[in-house]
């Protein structure tokens, strides 16, 4: 008789494959991701060469430090109107003029530099205009990742985008350097300008299918009022980016005034600024590799306080030293440091957002960072201008675990993780004669145990949170002074499609909420609900 055979065991499903490398075995993804590690690049190689070619125009720090305000202040002004035309706009498209746009702005870099005319002011101002471009692309990359690969994947997919920005702070300051040094920094420029429009190529190749709103495109001041309202609602996004602001508040102390540093060491100069980023980027890399193995030992607290703690660590060696043997690792350090936090708090805010707002809830947490970065770089540059570099850099490392670890213990992150999966299980209602214009009333009747009503009080508080993050323009609880068990939810919104569009925003989330509201009601037949609409009377 032959031997039987084991039981096979069963094959891995590919969607819960959780390794770093996952993402990249999905076509598209391993498409896009190619094409943001062309866009980073190019970033990189621009921000490099202006910030050289800025210590070669002024030796003043404050102007110096002001390359990282004009590249990341766009970001903080423009974020949210760009994250509301990505949830509006075909993506594809939108990414696709994103890259033609940054293109535009490196051709007009390399025309200024060619006949001498490159002023402090006029490179700050073209470094601010490449930033908007950075401003357009960031939003609708944010939101496009979670289209490509499974939820289970998503934490692998977001390192492999830190992989992504870290190897190309490798190889942008290493291109970047051997241009400026051998043939000018104008080439720089040129060679961003092609690798834009070679990404914009392949975005365009990309055959994504865009679904319009049977609803129509929401209008743009209404798509941005959404998205700060779902943040504003949301105590776990609102912790996310008070953390991230802070940390890179601090951080940019250290990144904006590198070349500085750079020039303060032994021997310093451009090949050892290129040295330092290119050390920092490796550490970067390392670390998202090591990500997933973290994740699973220590707790999302743990993992961004821990990489404050060692970028603070990093910084405060550069503060302190003159030797390279010393920076570098301390730059390694650093870049451990930035991708572990960094991808802790984007992985965060993600899990956060339900996908009809992602871009315009990323595009905050963009504006959290390039703000925090911006303003940082203009106070530590300041600082450093009137004191020293070396004393700005030590005190942003020391504030940075302090103001860390307050906000951490204020805005501790208990675990509570929402369902923001999409649900259909309630259905729009159907009018036979749809208003044309005026703002929409719902009223909800809840018939309660009057004993349980401060409990009912407190749970419609959540009720309140959900409506105004789905986009309702206000809220309030009615209570019938003569039925003591007889409360009223009213909620307005700005007209009837709007009120439609609720009903698409419905999440996971959101119909539990529901099942717990209609626990409390006592009453045979469901809740009443009533709708109105708010006619402006003209007086006779």
């Amino acid at each position: 008789m032959p031997d039987a055979k084991p039981p096979e065991s069963p094959s891995l499903d590919p969607d819960q494959d959780k390794s770093t490398l996952a993402p990249l075995r999905r076509p598209v993804f391993r498409m896009l991701w190619t094409t943001w590690l062309m866009a980073n690049v190019c970033m990189w190689m621009n921000d490099v060469a202006a910030a050289w070619l800025m210590t070669s125009l002024t030796t003043k720090p404050i102007w110096v430090a002001l390359v990282q305000t004009a590249a990341t202040l766009p970001v903080f002004l423009l974020g949210l109107p760009s994250g509301a035309l990505a949830d509006i706009l075909d993506r594809r498209r939108y990414f696709l003029m994103t890259q033609i746009w940054i293109a535009g702005v490196a051709m007009l870099l390399c025309a200024a530099i060619v006949p001498d005319l490159v002023t402090p002011p006029l490179l700050l101002a073209l470094v601010f205009f490449n930033g908007i471009g950075l401003a357009m692309r960031w939003p609708v990359f944010s939101a496009i990742v979670p289209e490509l690969v499974p939820r289970a994947q998503l934490p692998a997919a977001l390192a492999l985008n830190g992989v992504s920005m870290n190897a190309s702070r490798i190889i942008g300051p290493l291109v970047a350097g051997a241009l400026i040094a051998s043939v000018g920094s104008e080439w720089v420029f040129v060679l961003n300008a092609v690798l834009s429009l070679a990404s914009a190529v392949i975005i365009w190749r990309w055959k994504r299918e865009h679904v319009p709103n049977p609803l129509g495109r929401e209008k743009l001041w209404s798509a941005m009022r959404v998205g700060v309202q779902f943040v504003s609602q949301s105590a776990r996004l609102r912790a996310v980016f008070l953390q991230v602001f802070l940390f890179f508040f601090h951080s940019t102390a250290c990144v904006s005034m590198l070349p500085l540093l750079a020039q303060g060491l032994e021997e310093g100069g451009a090949g050892t600024f290129t040295l330092l980023l290119a050390t920092m980027g490796m550490g970067a890399i390392l670390a998202a590799l090591a990500l997933p193995r973290l994740r699973q030992r220590l707790s999302r607290d743990h993992l961004v306080l821990g990489g404050t703690a060692l970028q603070s660590a990093g910084m405060l060696v550069m503060a302190m030293t003159s030797h390279l043997y010393f920076a570098v690792p301390a730059m390694f350090v650093f870049g451990v440091a930035w991708i572990s936090t960094a991808n802790s708090l984007s992985v965060s805010a993600q899990f956060s957002l339900p996908d009809w707002v992602r871009a315009r809830g990323m595009s905050i947490y963009q504006m959290a960072i390039m703000g925090g970065s911006a303003m940082g770089a203009a106070l530590w540059g300041q600082l450093a201008t009137v004191t020293d570099v070396h004393l700005a850099v030590g005190v942003a490392s020391v504030t940075g675990l302090l103001l860390a670890a307050l906000a951490q213990r204020h805005n501790r992150d208990r675990g509570i993780e929402e369902d923001m999966t999409p649900s259909r299980v309630i259905q729009r209602p159907v009018a036979e004669a749809p208003p044309s214009s005026g703002h929409l009333m719902v009223h909800i009747e809840y018939l309660i145990d009057p004993a349980r009503s401060n409990d009912f009080r407190a749970l419609m508080q959540e009720s309140r949170r959900s409506r105004l993050r789905q986009g309702a323009l206000a809220w309030e609880l009615l209570h019938d002074i003569t039925e003591p068990g007889r409360f009223v939810e009213q909620v307005i919104d700005e007209s009837w499609t709007d009120h439609l569009r609720r009903f698409d925003r419905v999440t996971g989330a959101d119909v539990a909420l529901r099942e717990r509201k209609l626990a409390f009601h006592i009453a045979e037949a469901p809740p009443r609900v009533t709708r109105y609409v708010l006619e402006s009377t003209v007086s006779e």
